[in-house]
């Protein structure tokens, strides 16, 4: 129970990495309190799920790519009654078409954008205060390998990610006199409601590729995020962390 008495953000935590990662943060003691923004009855089930299993889990409705609904978030935060939010896993993301160079307008990137820095940034603005009072404080962002991949044909998604990179060090430097650590993790491909209709062959190719020989699990990017939010980590910050069994390397 290594986050016993910590309180969790989790964004777009209603499915696929979102819902593992706030699963894995409530068995580790955390109060997880699950954002979605489409998603109602996904995040309701989480919830129940968590709560099932003996864990406290709260569900909020907010666009946390929008001003004023990320300021409605911060009053339904206060009503839920169990204190300010100590930990915030950045995951929320949207639609993530691939197109080429000439299909791709500037509208694409922003797209991308607003869930990948404006999003992040709102939520930090939110959040920063109460941790600042505490001293103590766990910003996580979630990124991408295909920005070490460079995938071609998907710029608009990999600029995006990419950008977490810089955002995150330099909130690092900033953030961290006031005893906030800020990380990112870059989950390789796992498989979750979106890549349905991912043909057999593609998941096989990829696997291949892999240096420890199979595809990850949702789970596994729950742990990695559980122990940056942990005390255990206290000395670790600017961090771009890839997990992926091997399949990057570098920063």
């Amino acid at each position: 129970m290594i986050l016993s008495g910590k309180n969790v953000l989790v964004t777009g935590g209603s499915r696929g990495l979102g819902r593992a990662v706030a699963e894995t943060l409530a068995t580790s003691g955390a109060a997880v309190i699950i954002n979605y923004a489409h998603h109602e009855g996904d995040a309701v089930k989480t919830a129940e799920d968590i709560r099932k299993k003996g864990g406290r889990a709260y569900v909020v409705h907010a666009d946390v790519t929008d001003e004023h609904s990320v300021n409605q978030l911060s009053e339904k935060i206060i009503d839920l009654g169990i204190g300010t939010v100590d930990i915030l896993v950045n995951n929320a993301t949207g639609p993530q078409p691939e197109k080429n160079i000439e299909e791709c307008s500037w509208q694409d990137y922003l797209d991308q954008l607003v869930f990948t820095v404006k999003a992040p940034l709102l939520l930090t603005k939110m959040l920063f205060q109460a941790m600042k009072e505490k001293h103590w404080g766990r910003i996580i962002n979630i990124g991408s390998e295909v920005v070490q991949l460079g995938s071609g044909g998907f710029s608009n998604y990999v600029t995006a990610k990419s950008a977490m990179i810089g955002m995150t060090r330099s909130w690092a430097t900033e953030l961290g006199p006031f005893g906030i650590t800020v990380n990112l993790v870059n989950p390789g491909f796992i498989p979750v409601e979106r890549h349905q209709g991912t043909g057999a062959a593609v998941l096989e190719s990829y696997s291949a590729g892999v240096p420890l020989g199979h595809m990850g699990k949702p789970q596994d990017i729950g742990e990695m995020v559980t122990f940056l939010a942990s005390e255990r980590a206290k000395f670790i910050t600017g961090q771009s962390i890839s997990v992926n069994g091997g399949n990057t390397f570098g920063i």
